[in-house]
């Protein structure tokens, strides 16, 4: 998966969210709690395992993301980017002041390694 590069050097934070509503439209609000955090070298590790997860042929599904991340430089200030996650669709959307369009919508292999890492330590980071 691709990321926004200047704004994933910039991260220094990166918030879990349990999504229980949208976003309904591309970089509408994500709805549901902040269940963790990262910081530290657990940034690192997870900006690698996302930009490790492969690409995958769009399934024809419902958008309806269960996971999402805020990334921040500073958490005083907004996101930098935020993503939405879908496992069954296949499909990232992210947005954010510092990503540019061609990142907006991304699809993934949900089942591959480094997605099935990221959901396990999304999970690990707070209820289901």
């Amino acid at each position: 998966m691709l990321l926004p590069a200047e704004a994933a050097a910039a991260t220094t934070r990166i918030d879990v969210v349990r999504i229980t509503a949208g976003p309904e439209h591309h970089s509408g609000p994500m709805t549901g709690p902040v269940v963790g955090h990262w910081e530290g070298p657990a940034v690192a590790e997870i900006l690698t395992t996302v930009r490790k997860i492969p690409t995958a042929d769009l399934t024809l599904c419902v958008f309806a993301p269960g996971w999402g991340l805020h990334a921040y430089a500073d958490p005083a200030e907004p996101p930098l980017y935020e993503a939405a996650f879908c496992y069954g669709s296949d499909m990232a959307w992210l947005w954010g002041p510092r990503v540019p369009e061609p990142l907006h919508r991304q699809t993934f292999a949900a089942d591959s390694p480094h997605a099935l890492f990221l959901r396990m330590r999304m999970r690990a980071a707070g209820p289901q």
